[in-house]
């Protein structure tokens, strides 16, 4: 690495022509995900400052124009003129394709974000972009995006002048980037307070030390301004996800060290849960599909705590032995790692492939673990693994036959489950979709109102089981459990295999009250600790259906919110006549059909898991038995001032 970062250290590849012909290609949508995409590039860039040594503090500023900007306190963009492009090296990074420091190993030892695109797709995709840098005096230039009626096209993210040295002098060192998203471009331009927040706390837990600071100026009276910070970084890390579940040992099993020129950091802790939490990280990038350095940091885990168990004769029984995910049931592992030349793979890009991060990775644990183990103040945590691998092994033997029940492709199962399964008739998986609907008397209107061609309903007579407080073999009990995993025909946990699903979209359609809602949490908890691929690879979705009918005569709109029904009703006009629907058994297979089935008309929300360690904190805490905990985001998250205005519009 070099102190000495100027502007001939940007290596300039290619210009910056398609970015607004094709925002997806760059940030894979133009909705929600890709808005909050740009802010990360910009993030992002920041916290490699920090990560290579030289920034310790980030701010994140929303603004009441629909603005945002982030400043660090790193080295500064370089204010020099690049020899290539006779410009500053600002005017390359933000108006230059794959234009960045990242692409020099000497000037950036590990780096995160799309590698040297983000800043300036950040400011192709804006209206307008700021930035301010400090280095001794303060440095500043424009850029906007408009409409030139000669070329008829819009130029993006064109520079309003030169950079300009204001000679302002400033005591200051860093970056200062504040941009406007351009809402031609995007589906929304509203920022989400949580998802910043999350990703904010997230980044600061990997970077041991960094205090990133969130501000939300857009709402007076809900003014917003918390400080992330954590020096115990993954350990804290592994400590917050844990918090509401019983420790089975005081503190994380801590270690980092450096193996072939890449950094590896890892924390781990056990707990009275019955599934395991394993969260991975390259350049603080989150790798939900895991990859090379997660198979090597769990292959290293199992061979040194087996070589554990043999020498230390936990393995009495003739018929007993232990496998990895017995070591692993009930264990929360943060493994992060840095390193050069990353490959991801995947379909979302979020699998690490570089075969040389397994071995490394592999090595770095057993090495790490086996010097753990030779303290001996250490022996309780050790014998606490022990045990509960023990618990697990005997629980997998035992879930074994209730797993060959589970599928269900032959005896008594298979008789209820065609009992209960409205199957459709093409045999195509790629065009078919299961409705998994709550009650009979709804499955009854489903089963009549669907397209039997493509969609099949599977009606739940009863409440799932909670698979957060139980083991596999409770959960595989319950009948209506059963009854999912045979239609879906995947199998779960470590026989899941997502070749054999029967059903491109498997659709959760429940009553819009507590139980309906009780009943989506209780089967997306079970997606989540058993059929984890099902959510990942986009297969999960839940059915919208409307909360209320405004209709007169041959007029019918219907609203899916409180915001819809006041544009439901100036739609129908004056005489109307509303009907708040309380469930699904409410309606026939016809309006069932048009409002909640039909493909053109439904509303129908993927479920996605945008952070995979925030899901499992989510879950944790609303499903587990941290009743305190439980209250405590309710009161947080909860609205209970808001006012139910029903009456009033049934009596216009």
């Amino acid at each position: 690495m070099s102190e000495n970062y100027s502007a001939q250290d940007i290596k300039i590849l290619e210009g910056l022509e398609a970015v607004r012909v094709r925002p997806g290609m760059y940030i894979g949508s133009t909705g929600v995900r890709g808005l909050h995409h740009i802010l990360w590039e910009i993030v992002d860039n920041a916290v490699d400052e920090a990560a290579n040594g030289y920034a310790d503090k980030i701010e994140v500023v929303l603004y009441k124009d629909g603005s945002v900007s982030v400043e660090d306190n790193g080295r500064g963009i370089p204010t020099d003129i690049h020899k290539d492009a006779k410009v500053s090296a600002v005017e390359v990074v933000f108006t230059q394709l794959h234009a960045g420091g990242k692409f020099d190993n000497e000037k950036y030892n590990f780096s995160g974000g799309l590698h040297g695109v983000g800043a300036s797709v950040t400011n192709a995709l804006s209206e307008w972009l700021k930035v301010e840098i400090y280095k001794k005096t303060v440095f500043k230039m424009e850029f906007h995006s408009y409409y030139d009626p000669k070329k008829k096209k819009i130029i993006s993210g064109a520079p309003v002048g030169p950079l300009e040295d204001t000679k302002q002098k400033t005591d200051k060192h860093g970056t200062f980037i504040r941009f406007k998203p351009d809402p031609k471009v995007f589906e929304t331009v509203e920022f989400n307070l949580e998802t910043i927040a999350k990703r904010l706390r997230e980044l600061a837990f990997l970077n041991k030390g960094l205090s990133i600071h969130l501000v939300d100026l857009r709402d007076d009276n809900k003014f917003y301004n918390k400080t992330f910070k954590y020096d115990g970084g993954i350990v804290d890390y592994v400590l917050y996800l844990n918090e509401g579940k019983q420790n089975l040992y005081p503190l994380p099993v801590y270690a980092k060290t450096e193996r072939d020129g890449i950094l590896i950091e890892f924390a781990i802790q056990h707990t009275d849960s019955f599934t395991e939490s394993v969260f991975s990280f390259v350049n603080n990038i989150p790798t939900p599909e895991g990859g090379t350095h997660e198979v090597g940091f769990k292959s290293g885990i199992t061979k040194v705590l087996n070589e554990f168990a043999k020498s230390n004769n936990y393995i009495k029984e003739k018929d007993l032995s232990f496998q990895g995910e017995d070591f692993r049931e009930g264990m929360t592992a943060i493994i992060s790692i840095k390193m050069k030349n990353v490959e991801f793979e995947g379909q979302t890009k979020t699998k690490l492939g570089n075969p040389e991060a397994k071995n490394a990775v592999e090595s770095a644990t057993v090495d790490e673990l086996e010097k753990l183990i030779a303290n001996k103040k250490n022996r309780p945590i050790f014998d606490a693994m022990m045990k509960k691998a023990l618990g697990a092994a005997k629980a997998r033997n035992a879930a074994r036959h209730a797993k060959e029940l589970a599928r269900a492709k032959s005896g008594a199962d298979a008789t209820k489950l065609i009992g209960k399964l409205a199957s459709c008739s093409s045999k195509k998986a790629e065009l078919n979709e299961v409705f998994i609907v709550e009650g009979d008397s709804a499955g009854g209107s489903a089963k009549q109102g669907r397209d039997r061609q493509h969609q099949a309903i599977l009606p739940l007579r009863g409440k799932p089981l909670n698979a957060e407080k139980k083991r596999i073999e409770e959960v595989l009990k319950n009948e209506e459990i059963r009854t999912i995993i045979s239609a879906l025909g995947t199998g779960i946990g470590s026989d899941f295999n997502i070749k054999n699903l029967n059903y491109n979209k498997v659709i959760i359609l429940s009553d819009a009250d507590q139980d309906g809602a009780h009943i989506r949490a209780i089967l997306l908890t079970f997606f989540f600790r058993y059929m984890k691929e099902l959510i990942q690879d986009g297969h999960v979705y839940i059915g919208m259906p409307p909360l209320y009918k405004v209709y007169k005569k041959d007029v019918t709109v219907y609203a899916y919110d409180d915001n819809d029904l006041q544009k439901a009703i100036n739609k129908v006009g004056r005489g109307y006549m509303l009907q708040r629907y309380k469930g699904l058994g409410e309606m026939n297979p016809e309006q069932l059909w048009d409002t909640t089935m039909d493909p053109q008309k439904r509303l129908l929300m993927q479920v996605t898991i945008e952070d995979a360690a925030e899901a499992e904190k989510l879950i944790t805490t609303l499903m587990g038995d941290d009743i305190d905990g439980r209250k405590a985001y309710i009161s947080e998250h909860a609205d209970f001032n808001k006012e139910d205005t029903f009456m009033d519009k049934v009596n216009v």
